[in-house]
């Protein structure tokens, strides 16, 4: 895709958010399916189902998708296509690959140090280009892209967030 068709798909969107800002406001959803046989979760996306399990470091055999790696996962996809729609608006080349990686301490998640921390400690996130591009062109290709990445902008907010239940 280049610049141009990358406009032609946005404008009338843009334009519509403009005049509409409610119609700007999408709720996504997820749904899980819980085991009653295992300690998983079957979790469908766009194209296949994907079953999520304990972390071999909380007792898994490693056959089943853990969802911190699912985050670490959501977090490359979201930056990945973020960087190439920039990149594409900006008439910038670049390929490359991204990398997240993420801190643990397992002893939150399993109950054995309160003080310990449940989540990641610390996540980085890493894309090595491959791009001709100058080195300010890079520098406003990465910028935008963390400006525009939602996953990385909901990370770093962490906006509100509520759990209930239904018996």
């Amino acid at each position: 895709m280049d610049a141009s068709t990358l406009r032609e798909l946005q404008t009338p969107l843009k334009a519509r958010y403009r005049e509409d800002p409610a119609a700007a406001v999408v709720t996504l959803t997820a749904d899980g399916e819980l085991d009653g046989t295992g300690v998983a979760c079957r979790v469908r996306t766009a194209t296949a189902l994907a079953e999520a399990g304990l972390h071999p470091a909380t007792g898994g055999d490693g056959t089943q998708l853990c969802s911190g790696d699912m985050l670490l996962e959501a977090l490359v996809a979201c930056a990945g296509v973020t960087l190439r729609a920039v990149a594409t608006s900006l008439g910038l080349e670049a390929s490359g690959t991204v990398h997240a990686e993420g801190d643990l301490d397992f002893r939150g998640t399993l109950g054995v140090d309160k003080e310990a921390p449940v989540g990641f400690r610390e996540i980085r996130l890493r894309f090595d280009l491959d791009t001709a591009a100058s080195e300010d062109e890079v520098a406003t290709l990465v910028r935008l892209t963390e400006r525009y990445c939602v996953v990385l902008q909901t990370l770093k907010s962490s906006p509100a967030t509520s759990v209930s239940v239904r018996a």
